[in-house]
């Protein structure tokens, strides 16, 4: 059957559905360019806008990441010197206990609970109540410090998190179609469907805690900073008021030692000058006595002799009468200076006992004055209480 002879119009019809449909074809080319190109600046916005976020971030957890880091390095810094102060008070305490045994190297009666002796053990006391507080900040020291390197951790992880992806995003608002070109089409689907790990709150919500949490700590570490050094100031302080009141009380001892020892000196030249004197009287008694026995023999003799007189001579005469009260007189007085010798020896025997009682008394106070003078203070003068 022979083929039919095409018609005009359908053949104008054909021509005209091609052409609408190339005019449908360019629409829909620039339609497709324009929405490529408005998403793929839209795409660049945001990346901006996240690279720019991602940087805000990043500094605050730069600036937190150096306070917190200035804080550990503050905290380590004052470690070491509380633990210096501890060291510290172990030497005075040493030097404290070593003149309370020097003390009692003293004769049993002169170790009095005076006031050096109360000083010194208080100074004992306020020493020894250093170390307790003093270890106590010590360990909040190092639980502070542990609590700023976890806080220092975080922010470090999280600050390496966020330049990774900063490094990511700023490598994809660099990308075009040509640098990509060589990469395979499966590194393309796959990614863009798969799920967030976190939603952009929680996101925002990790670095702010982290933020939160190392200021909390840097605000603990500042007040823990604070309450340590108005410690320390306050333990200088109270050790160096109580080595004063030690030392002062040490000083006036010695005035007051020095001052009893000087007069019992004065009295024990005083003492041996009488035990001259008295050993001259007793001298001079004993001359007095062989006078008067002389004296009195010679009255006796004489009273004997003239018995020998005849019967009619003897007579009770002035003579006999001068002669008997003589003799009664001479006695009386032979008496009264054996008495008096005896008298005097008893004095010097006391004035002896005086001598040597006063010099046990200067040995004694020569003994406890080198000992508060000379011995304790060679051992207290490298004590120097500084702020610690």
């Amino acid at each position: 059957m022979p083929a039919q002879k095409p018609s005009l119009g359908s053949i104008e019809a054909t021509q005209n559905h091609s052409e609408l449909f190339r005019a449908e074809c360019a629409r829909l080319i620039s339609e497709s360019d324009k929405a490529c190109k408005h998403m793929q600046n839209d795409e660049n916005k945001q990346l901006d806008q996240r690279s720019r976020d991602i940087q805000f971030l990043k500094k605050e957890l730069e600036l937190k990441l150096e306070e917190i880091i200035v804080e550990i390095d503050d905290l380590i810094e004052l470690q070491s010197r509380v633990v210096k102060a501890l060291e510290a008070s172990k030497e005075p305490l040493k030097v404290t206990v070593l003149c309370l045994e020097e003390r009692m190297k003293r004769l049993p009666f002169e170790r009095l609970h005076d006031e050096v002796y109360r000083e010194l053990l208080k100074e004992r006391e306020v020493i020894e109540g250093v170390a307790t507080p003093l270890q106590r900040v010590v360990e909040q020291i190092i639980e502070q410090i542990r609590l700023n390197r976890s806080a220092k951790y975080h922010l470090e992880q999280d600050l390496k998190e966020k330049s990774e992806a900063l490094c990511i995003d700023s490598s994809c608002a660099l990308m075009t179609t040509c640098s990509i070109s060589n990469l395979q089409k499966s590194r393309n689907t796959n990614t863009v469907l798969q799920s967030s790990a976190v939603t952009p709150k929680q996101y925002e919500n990790i670095s702010d805690i982290n933020i939160a949490k190392a200021e909390q700590q840097k605000t603990n570490s500042r007040s823990l900073r604070a309450l340590v050094e108005s410690l320390l100031e306050q333990v200088a302080s109270d050790m160096q008021k109580q080595v004063q009141a030690t030392t002062a009380a040490f000083q006036l001892k010695v005035q007051e030692i020095k001052s009893a020892k000087s007069q019992m000196e004065d009295q024990l030249a005083k003492i041996l000058s009488e035990i001259g004197s008295q050993q001259r009287t007793s001298e001079d008694l004993r001359v007095a006595i062989a006078e008067n026995e002389h004296a009195l023999s010679l009255a006796q003799a004489r009273l004997a002799l003239r018995h020998q007189r005849p019967a009619k001579e003897r007579c009770h005469d002035p003579a006999q009468s001068q002669l008997l009260a003589e003799v009664r007189q001479l006695t009386a007085q032979v008496t009264k200076l054996r008495e008096a010798a005896a008298q005097s020896e008893d004095e010097q025997r006391a004035l002896v006992r005086c001598q040597l009682q006063l010099q046990e008394n200067i040995e004694t106070e020569a003994n406890a004055l080198y000992i508060d003078e000379v011995v304790c203070p060679q051992h207290r003068e490298p004590i120097i209480i500084h702020h610690f």
